[in-house]
Formats: C-alpha cells, sequence, structure tokens
C-alpha cells in the first residue's frame, strides 16, 4: 500500500501517460457504469465513493445509472451486450455467484460474457450470538453445538443469502449439526436474534455495531483477515481456528468481454490509487465496508473462486434454483 501511495504522489501522472495508444486517449467522454442495484444500497453508494474520484483523475465523468430488476439480471445483460470500447462497465458483485445456485438458467454467463477490472472491496461479516445463551466465545458456540446436535439455530435472511452461505461454510469448517432458520429479512432475523429463538447469525458490520454496543447480542468473531479497527478485541474467525469467507458480500467492477486489456490496466489502477485514500478508507469504515485492491487478473481469479465455493455450498445445503 505504501509502495502504490508514493507512487501515486511522485508518478502516477506518468504511469498513465506511459500506458498503450488505446488507453492514453481513453476516456474521451463519459464513461457508463450500470448497477444493477437500487439507489442508495451498500453497493450502490460505493460504487458512487469510488467512481466520483476516479472521474477527477482521470477527467471524464463516470455516470451510475441503476437498472435493477430480475435479480439483478436485467442490469448484467445490458452490459454483457454492450460494445467492448471501454465506455460501458457494469457494478459487479457477489449476487452474481449466488444467482448461479439460485437460478437454472441466465441470460449471461458472468465468468466468460464479462471482463474483470477490480474489486472495491466487500462488507465484512460479525458472528452474533443470542444473549443469555450461555457462550461468549466461538469455541463456547461451538461446544453447545456439538453438545446438543440438530438444536441449536441459525438465521439468515433466506435461502441462498450471504447470510445463509456464511451459516454453511461456518458449519462445514466447524463440523456442526445445526438448524437454518431463513426469515422474510434482517429485520425479523435480528428481532428473534436478540430474543434468544435463534442462536447465532452472521451479520454485516454496520448494523451489527450499535446492537452489539447495546448489548442486545453477543459479538464473537469477526470475517475479516485482520482485527477490524473498531473492535481491536474481538477475533478474527480465523484467529478462532474457523477460516471462512472474508466478505459476507463484495462488488468492483466489471467490463463486456473483449474491452481492451490496457483499458482495463489503466481503469484498475486508477481504481487502486482512489481505494488508497485515507478519507475514502475512513468514509468506508463508517459504513462497515473493507476496501481491497487486486490487479485485474486477481479479481478474476477470486470471481472464479467465489463462484465456485457458492455452488459447492448451494449443493451441500440442497439450494433448490427458484426458477427449477
Amino acid at each position: 500500500m505504501k509502495r502504490r501511495q508514493f507512487i501515486v504522489l511522485l508518478g502516477g501522472a506518468a504511469a498513465i501517460a506511459a500506458t498503450p495508444a488505446a488507453a492514453q486517449h481513453w476516456p474521451a467522454r463519459s464513461v457508463l457504469v450500470v448497477s444493477p442495484f437500487a439507489p442508495g444500497t451498500t453497493y450502490d453508494l460505493v460504487a458512487r465513493t469510488v467512481l466520483d474520484q476516479v472521474a477527477r483523475e482521470i477527467g471524464q465523468p463516470f455516470v451510475v445509472e441503476n437498472r435493477p430488476g430480475g435479480d439483478g439480471a436485467v442490469g448484467v445483460a445490458s452490459v454483457v451486450k454492450a460494445a467492448p470500447d471501454g465506455y460501458t462497465f457494469l457494478l459487479s458483485s457477489s449476487s452474481m455467484s449466488t444467482a448461479v445456485i439460485l437460478h437454472k438458467s441466465l441470460p449471461y454467463d458472468a465468468l466468460h460474457d464479462l471482463e474483470p477490472v477490480a474489486l472495491f472491496g466487500g462488507e465484512p461479516g460479525l458472528l452474533l450470538a443470542a444473549p443469555g445463551k450461555n457462550f461468549s466465545t466461538v469455541d463456547g458456540l461451538v461446544a453447545a453445538a456439538k453438545a446438543n446436535p440438530g438444536k441449536l439455530k441459525f438465521a439468515s435472511v433466506g435461502i441462498g443469502s450471504a447470510s445463509h452461505l456464511a451459516g454453511e461454510r461456518f458449519r462445514l469448517v466447524a463440523g456442526l449439526d445445526v438448524q437454518h432458520i431463513p426469515y422474510g429479512g434482517p429485520v425479523e432475523a435480528l428481532n428473534d436474534l436478540t430474543a434468544g429463538r435463534v442462536d447465532f447469525y452472521f451479520v454485516p458490520i454496520a448494523p451489527a455495531m450499535p446492537l452489539a454496543a447495546q448489548g442486545k447480542v453477543v459479538p464473537l468473531a469477526v470475517s475479516t483477515t485482520t482485527r477490524w479497527p473498531p473492535l481491536p478485541d474481538l477475533p478474527t474467525l480465523a484467529e478462532a481456528g474457523y477460516p471462512i469467507s472474508t466478505f459476507l458480500t463484495w462488488c468492483g467492477l466489471s467490463a463486456p468481454a473483449k474491452t481492451p486489456h490496457d483499458i482495463i490496466d489503466k481503469l484498475n489502477y486508477v481504481i487502486g490509487s482512489v481505494l488508497d485514500l485515507p478519507a475514502i478508507q475512513f468514509r468506508f469504515q463508517r459504513m462497515g465496508f473493507k476496501p481491497e485492491q487486486m490487479d485485474a487478473e486477481q479479481f478474476g481469479k477470486f470471481f472464479a473462486d467465489d463462484v465456485a465455493t457458492t455452488i459447492e455450498l448451494g449443493k451441500d445445503a440442497h439450494v433448490v434454483p427458484s426458477d427449477q
């Protein structure tokens, strides 16, 4: 990170100027970024935060256009069909991984119809336990579950949701026999957790923090690779001995297949420099979002691995596609 900051401060402009010809003249006009999500969602706010600064760095507007519908398929499909000229991009996310197990067929193949550009980062999760359950650590939860096979319950916001898959990953890594209780939304799930009707629940950091501060839930661990700064005494799941995915959900930028790689590399570089900015990092921390930098190739592997893991989890959890 320090090396990137040094380059940005002393040689960022020179580095961009040295890119191949196609990227040197790009962008010559405004760039469209399709968001498959409604305005005001976490993904949407993250994209606008990053791309507003990218526009300042590059000198052309990045216009985010919301095209929700069909569980995100409408927005994704519109980008897949766009010209691969560097003027249309997609706000891609972990929902594209879960879509593979929630739908028998999709109007696109995200692994082949899109080019990865850059990961923005993701929402870490807190493993929360209900109060009054006599376990205050991850090992305590695991011990209670193993002493009472099939009796402990974990909440989610629905079959195939990020909270469901996080619970399934934890169940497999810890070797637990627990019940999954799906809810129609986070409010109902959190209400039952605080009331003790379910035993644990993986929740994004932002909505979890106030409940933890009020003592309404017991935070056991965070899913980040390192400890979350506002909760320095809370261990990571890996430290507790149960490594699962760093993020409950993630988002980034993708382009139509065959978009020139020099344009992708230029945009990846600028996004990386933006993610390094202290003001951006501070804002994201307040949102419960963790920035994460990867080059385009690393992001592509990250996405492919996420899809493969999600498919295996879907099989293990007996997730049936809604359109089957």
